[in-house]
């Protein structure tokens, strides 16, 4: 995924999520709604979710030290998965705590009653907007995949968040509505609770898929099988390598992939020729995949009798040479 996506996706849904709380505060200062105040709250933890997907973007551009000889990219899994913390505590925890006050206590809208039902379609334009261009930058990358495989394979972690949090968002907004206009009509103020009460569901529900997606790229993925088939082929395309004993692959960050191999060499190869082939595999795999990065490539001898047994989690093993002409 491209990094300018996830940004333009990322201030879109920022710029909309600051207008949005700052009518829904006023909404609720005016009516003492707690879905309004439930849905203030959850855009001011939207807006603060947005900013630290911007601050982990620009972390993770940080140059490599000898401390981080493989740099900063996985800046952008940390942030993206405080996002999910912040959206479980600060929007999840606190509707579910407002809900629980309001329905022991329920009160009905007395005043400017026609406010938070201006302020909630209003806010639904606008989080519609946000979700439209999540989504069009979405579709620039998703390919042919459906929307669910996107957003448990996708490794840049910007675009499935903002996909999510609007999508939360957009819904949130339709169980405020739902609570608000109930209690107008039956001037009881316990829908308003039942619509928080869903509100803050909603948000621990989103809060724990993304916590889940974003601990699996923290504790590192590997390459998808897709790109797993090409860095074979670009290994065996051409000559020196007879095989693939076994591979590991591994994203340093989003756009950046470890590729470690170890690769049957012939036997009657000198170390120039081998050096030679490797190099000219590096520059495969590299045309191949642009985000294979960083290559180590380990020559060894393939002996079928007594076996090269692969490391714990190789991704390919004893794969079979290329046919020669």
């Amino acid at each position: 995924m491209s990094a300018g996506g996830g940004t333009r996706a990322i201030i879109a849904a920022l710029a909309a999520n600051l207008g949005i709380a700052a009518t829904k505060f006023i909404a609720w200062l005016l009516t003492g709604s707690s879905s309004m105040l439930a849905e203030s709250i959850h855009s001011v933890a939207d807006s603060g979710n947005q900013g630290l997907l911007l601050l982990g973007g620009k972390r993770s551009q940080r140059k490599a030290t000898p401390e981080h000889p493989f740099g900063y990219g996985r800046d952008r899994y940390i942030y993206a998965f405080i996002v999910s913390i912040v959206l479980f505590s600060v929007g999840g925890l606190f509707a579910l705590y407002e809900a629980y006050h309001k329905i022991q206590h329920p009160e009905p809208i007395e005043s400017w009653q026609w406010v938070p039902v201006v302020v909630l379609v209003v806010a639904i334009g606008l989080e519609t907007y946000s979700f439209r261009t999540a989504i069009h930058e979405s579709n620039l990358v998703r390919g042919e995949i459906g929307w669910v495989r996107f957003v448990r394979r996708a490794k840049a972690p910007e675009l499935p968040v903002v996909l999510l949090e609007d999508l939360g968002a957009l819904i949130g907004l339709v169980f405020a509505l739902f609570g608000v206009v109930l209690t107008l009509i039956t001037h009881n103020g316990l829908w308003d609770g039942v619509g928080t009460a869903a509100i803050g569901l909603l948000l621990v529900s989103i809060a724990v898929v993304l916590a889940i997606e974003t601990k699996s790229l923290l504790l590192g993925e590997g390459a998808t099988p897709e790109d797993v088939r090409k860095i074979e082929q670009a290994f065996l395309g051409g000559e020196g390598v007879e095989r693939i004993i076994h591979m590991k692959t591994l994203y340093l960050g989003p756009e950046e992939l470890l590729v470690a191999a170890k690769v049957a060499v012939p036997r009657s190869a000198r170390a120039e020729e081998i050096a030679t082939h490797i190099n000219e595999a590096e520059e495969r795999i590299r045309a191949a995949l642009p985000i294979a990065r960083v290559i180590y490539i380990e020559p060894d001898i393939y002996s079928p009798s007594a076996g090269s047994p692969p490391a714990a989690g190789a991704q390919t093993v004893d794969t079979a040479p290329p046919a020669h002409a």
